[in-house]
């Protein structure tokens, strides 16, 4: 498959990577054994570029698949992206230590503040920040940067110098994409990864299908976001074999134009880690499928879910997946 460098931080990855965060806890909760069945198989497809983060909690997936790869000499080492919720220094700083433990590295390639809530909480976690610049330092961190869902978080790491990366979420639908305190437009976000890539900041991009919201529309979604100006990769999550083979053919151009994935056994379900019980979801459910469980968070009631998908698009943290 082919290799695109991000930015220039000089580092080339696959243009399609693969993300865990669907084989974790909160997702599909898969099995050490088929997690890291799925990522060595992506590898062997061409994908060099894998995600995962602190919280995640998939660093246990990851591990054996490394050490499958690293043992065959015909298999290249993928680049690894990790991240960290954390606030402070010290703490972030630990979070970068670790990864390295957990996954037998001596450096991760790629290591992020995670899920950046617009610029009041990017200037909250400056502590965090110079921590990943400490470690970048120290040469534990090859490059550093930020994920967000948020266009003012983006625009802003245009301006920081020690910024490499970052991973917005943009989607044809605008789905889950924030500006401030209030709902941002795809329009917007699309104008803030060209002023990072213009910096010379590496884009890879999620939420490509919406969190699966918009996966029938599967090669429309991936036409818009590998058409936009300074996107260089494309995050997916993959909990499949299939959803491997599906995104390296599509990458290799060896997809039919017409590819619908089969979605007759997914589900509306609510990301417990992600919710916030805000309630905007439940007033927006038509059909009344969405209740308050005991943790006081939204869960889908999957007998009277009609699949509208009239909940998803109102969520403020992106936090109703299709899976």
């Amino acid at each position: 498959m082919k290799r695109i460098r991000l930015g220039l931080s000089g580092i080339k990855v696959s243009e399609v990577g693969m993300g865990t965060l669907t084989m974790g806890f909160s997702q599909k909760n898969l099995s050490i054994d088929e997690g890291s069945r799925i990522i060595v198989h992506a590898v062997r497809r061409g994908i060099n570029f894998l995600d995962t983060a602190q919280y995640y909690d998939t660093y246990r997936y990851l591990k054996p698949a490394l050490d499958i790869i690293k043992s065959d000499e015909k298999l290249e080492m993928p680049i690894v992206c990790s991240k960290t919720l954390e606030t402070g220094y010290e703490r972030a700083a630990a979070a970068v230590d670790e990864c390295l433990l957990a996954l037998g590295l001596k450096q991760i390639d790629i290591f992020l503040l995670h899920e950046v809530r617009g610029t009041t909480d990017l200037a909250d976690r400056s502590e965090a920040w110079k921590a990943l610049q400490d470690k970048k330092a120290a040469g534990l961190i090859k490059a550093i940067g930020i994920s967000t869902h948020h266009v003012d978080a983006c625009k802003a790491m245009a301006k920081f110098e020690s910024c490499d990366i970052v991973f917005p979420l943009i989607n044809k639908a605008g789905m889950g994409i924030r500006n401030g305190d209030g709902p941002g437009t795809r329009e917007d976000m699309e104008e803030a990864i060209k002023l990072c890539s213009q910096r010379g900041i590496g884009v890879f991009t999620m939420k490509a299908f919406g969190g699966g919201n918009i996966i029938e529309d599967y090669v429309d979604c991936l036409d818009y976001v590998t058409s936009l100006d300074g996107v260089d990769a494309v995050m997916l999550g993959m909990g499949s074999l299939e959803e491997v083979d599906a995104a390296v053919n599509y990458f290799e151009r060896n997809l039919d134009s017409d590819y619908r994935p089969d979605i007759s056994n997914k589900r509306m379900m609510v990301d417990q880690s992600d919710c916030e019980g805000c309630g905007t979801c439940k007033a927006r459910c038509v059909s009344e499928a969405i209740y308050w469980n005991d943790d006081g968070l939204a869960e889908i009631n999957v007998e009277k879910c009609v699949r509208c998908g009239y909940c998803a698009p109102v969520c403020p943290v992106r936090a109703i997946v299709f899976l």
